[in-house]
C-alpha cells in the first residue's frame, strides 16, 4: 500500500503529464507513492496519455470526469480515491516545486500535523515571472481570504499542499463546497475543528507546457465560495449567484426597454417584448457561464437550453404576477406584493432550470 498518493487535477495537459510523473518519480526516493490524475474530459486527450503513461507504470491511476468541472470538486474526488494515509494536491503545469515533497512529507509525520502547505509568502518562497498587478491581486485575494478561516496561515490561495486524508474527510462530511479553485481555503474554512498545519516556503515557477486556466471566472467563483462560507448552510449559494445574475438582468431589461420606448418610439408592448427576450437570454448566458460552469451547456445543448430556460422563465414571471395581484387585492403594501412575487418567480426560475436546464450528470 502507498504511504503517499499525489492528487494532479488537469485540464488540457497532456504535454505535462509524463513530465511531472518523471519529477515526482525522481523526488521521492524511498517513499513508496502513487499518482492520480483526476481529468475534465480534456479536449487534448489529457485522459488518454494518463492511461498510455499508466500502461508501464502501475502507480499511476486516471479518473476521467465525463459531464463534471472545477479544480477543487476534481482534487475531493481525487483524494477521497487515495490509498494511501497522506495526499499532496499538486498542478499540472510544474509550476509547483515537485522537490518540497519528501520535506512536506516528513514535516506532516514528524510533527503531527494535518496540513503541510507549499507557501510563496513565507521567508524564502517567492513568485518567479508574475509582474506586480498579479502579485498584488493574488496578496489581496489572500488577506480577504483569511476573514474565513481557522488558522493563520500566510498563503491561503496555495494550490500546493499535504494533507492526512482523514482529515480531507472529515471535511468532506462537514460541507465543502468544492466552488472554484482554490481546494485549500475550502478545506480550512469547512473543518469542525482547526486544522494543525505549517507552512514551507518554494518558488512558484512559470508554466513548463499549455495555457494558464486562471480567468476572470476565478474571482467569481472565489467571491462564490466566501458567500458560500457565509451562507451557504442557509441558502443555496447557486441560489444566490442566479439571483445575482438576475439583478443584472434587470438592468439589461430596463436599459433595452428605455432605448426602444424611449429612445426609438416604439410602441410599449413591443419595446417590453423585446427587452424581456433580450434579458432572459443574457441571464441564459450569464448563468451558464458563472453559476452552472460546472455544467457548462455546449454546442447544440445551448439551444435546447435556452429553451428550457426561456420556458421556466415565462412561467416564473406568471407566477411573479399572480402573486403580487393576489397579496395587492388583498390589501397588502404594494411594494411588499411586489418583493413577494418576485420572490416566488425567483425560487420557481431557480428550483425548475436546475432540474431541466442544466441537469445534473447520471452517476455511475
Amino acid at each position: 500500500m502507498p504511504q503517499l498518493s499525489v492528487v494532479v487535477p488537469t485540464f488540457n495537459e497532456a504535454g505535462n503529464i509524463a513530465e511531472l510523473r518523471n519529477r515526482v518519480a525522481a523526488a521521492l526516493p524511498g517513499i513508496d507513492w502513487e499518482m492520480i490524475y483526476v481529468d475534465d474530459d480534456s479536449p487534448d486527450g489529457t485522459a488518454a496519455t494518463v492511461r498510455e503513461l499508466a500502461q508501464g507504470d502501475s502507480r499511476v491511476r486516471c479518473i476521467q470526469r465525463i459531464g463534471r468541472r472545477g479544480l477543487s470538486s476534481a482534487c475531493i474526488e481525487g483524494m477521497l480515491a487515495s490509498s494511501a494515509p497522506v495526499v499532496a494536491v499538486i498542478d499540472a503545469d510544474l509550476q509547483h516545486d515537485e522537490k518540497l515533497l519528501p520535506a512536506m512529507f516528513d514535516a506532516l509525520r514528524g510533527d503531527d500535523l494535518d496540513v503541510v502547505v507549499g507557501s510563496r509568502y513565507t521567508q524564502g518562497g517567492s513568485m518567479d515571472g508574475w509582474d506586480r498587478t498579479r502579485v498584488a491581486t493574488s496578496r489581496f485575494a489572500t488577506r480577504l481570504s483569511r476573514l474565513v478561516l481557522k488558522a493563520d496561515l500566510q498563503d491561503t490561495m496555495s494550490g500546493f499542499f499535504m494533507i492526512r486524508r482523514a482529515a480531507v474527510e472529515r471535511c468532506v462530511r462537514a460541507g465543502m463546497s468544492g466552488v472554484g479553485f482554490k481546494i485549500l481555503l475550502d478545506l480550512f474554512a469547512t473543518s469542525p475543528e482547526p486544522l494543525r498545519c505549517r507552512e514551507l516556503p518554494y518558488e512558484f515557477r512559470n508554466r513548463f507546457s499549455g495555457e494558464s486556466k486562471l480567468d476572470t471566472m476565478v474571482a467569481w467563483e472565489f467571491f462564490i465560495m466566501l458567500l458560500d462560507h457565509y451562507l451557504g448552510r442557509v441558502v443555496p449559494i447557486r441560489f444566490i449567484a442566479f439571483s445575482l445574475v438576475g439583478l443584472l438582468g434587470l438592468g439589461v431589461h430596463l436599459a433595452v426597454l428605455a432605448v426602444l420606448f424611449r429612445g426609438i418610439g416604439a410602441s410599449f408592448l413591443v419595446a417590453q417584448t423585446a427587452a424581456t427576450l433580450v434579458a432572459m437570454t443574457f441571464n441564459f448566458a450569464v448563468n451558464n457561464v458563472l453559476t452552472y460552469r460546472d455544467m457548462q451547456l455546449r454546442g447544440w445543448k445551448l439551444l435546447s437550453g435556452w429553451l428550457s430556460f426561456s420556458l421556466a422563465c415565462s412561467v416564473g414571471a406568471l407566477a411573479n404576477v399572480g402573486i403580487a395581484t393576489y397579496l395587492f387585492d388583498q390589501r397588502a403594501y404594494w411594494l411588499l406584493s411586489a418583493i413577494a412575487g418576485v420572490l416566488v418567480g425567483a425560487v420557481w426560475n431557480y428550483a425548475v432550470t436546475a432540474v431541466y436546464t442544466w441537469k445534473k450528470p447520471k452517476s455511475g
